[in-house]
């Protein structure tokens, strides 16, 4: 039974590693394909991208300030919610309102993406448009809020879980000398956890960078330059699920196109998991 048992947890991780490595060398090998035609300066630094139009253009900068601005909406939304609800849940709530706040917020991840997109469409942008008449139909701001929704959970429950890791006899030391709940927290539960809450946000960087269905209803597919919250924006994921309708030819540079915007969003999230896990670690190696 014992050596079944490893035998299946090999086979588990062998599958892992396996579809790791299978998706690198597919992405590689078609971005190849797709920089043999185009070069990669143009690619990272063009400031046009229209690769579907004639003439075409594919600088990539536009996909990736539509990425950024609801990277940046998103984290500016989850990250200030997310603590305070953090701070409410390790600090304030009691043991018995705990076990039911917070399987009640971890609900929200297991939403599909798609309701989202619909939800940002027919109530965050008609909010959103009560208060700014001139913002578009599709815009940064809606698809910004509901991504910051999607990953409240998570920054949520890492940030309680840094709190919770604090050793107590610092939170006693404190109310020993004197300081009430507010000050404990602002001066040694978010000092103590800057490390583990640098890294909540970092993972939520990346799961916001990687948002899809949600973005692609909410934002709109026109690439642009520069934050434009209030306007239609397009992307990384939005340009692939664009090109993966069936209307792109298989095997033009169009469709290659798409490999190459992932393989980029592929090296931004590998890069964002990387320095959030080095964070966590180096935390819990400083706690030990």
């Amino acid at each position: 039974m014992d050596k079944a048992f490893k035998l299946i947890l090999r086979a588990c991780v062998a599958i892992t590693v396996i579809t790791t490595v299978t998706v690198i060398f597919l992405l590689t090998k078609e971005s190849l394909v797709f920089f043999k035609q185009v070069s990669v300066f143009d690619f990272l630094f063009g400031t046009e991208w229209h690769p579907l139009l004639v003439p075409q253009s594919f600088g990539v900068l536009p996909l990736v300030f539509g990425t950024m601005t609801i990277v940046i909406g998103a984290v500016m939304l989850a990250l200030p919610c997310g603590l305070m609800i953090a701070v409410y849940l390790s600090e304030y709530a009691s043991d018995k309102g705990r076990k039911i706040l917070k399987p009640s917020l971890e609900i929200l991840a297991g939403i599909p993406t798609i309701v989202y997109g619909y939800f940002a469409l027919t109530f965050i942008t008609p909010l959103i448009k009560s208060i700014h008449p001139e913002t578009e139909v599709f815009n940064g701001l809606s698809g910004a809020i509901v991504v910051a929704i999607m990953v409240l959970p998570m920054v949520s429950s890492l940030c309680d879980d840094a709190f919770r890791s604090v050793p107590a006899n610092l939170k006693q030391g404190a109310f020993a000398l004197g300081a009430n709940t507010f000050e404990v927290v602002k001066d040694v539960l978010l000092p103590a956890s800057k490390g583990r809450i640098g890294a909540a946000v970092i993972l939520a960087v990346s799961r916001a960078i990687g948002e899809t269905m949600a973005v692609t209803l909410a934002a709109g597919a026109t690439p642009k330059m520069g934050i434009k919250f209030f306007e239609s924006i397009q992307t990384m994921t939005a340009y692939i699920v664009q090109v993966s309708l069936g209307d792109t030819p298989q095997g033009g540079i169009e469709y290659q196109s798409s490999f190459a915007v992932g393989a980029l969003l592929f090296l931004m999230t590998l890069t964002m998991n990387f320095i959030g896990n080095t964070l966590i670690f180096k935390r819990n190696k400083v706690q030990l």
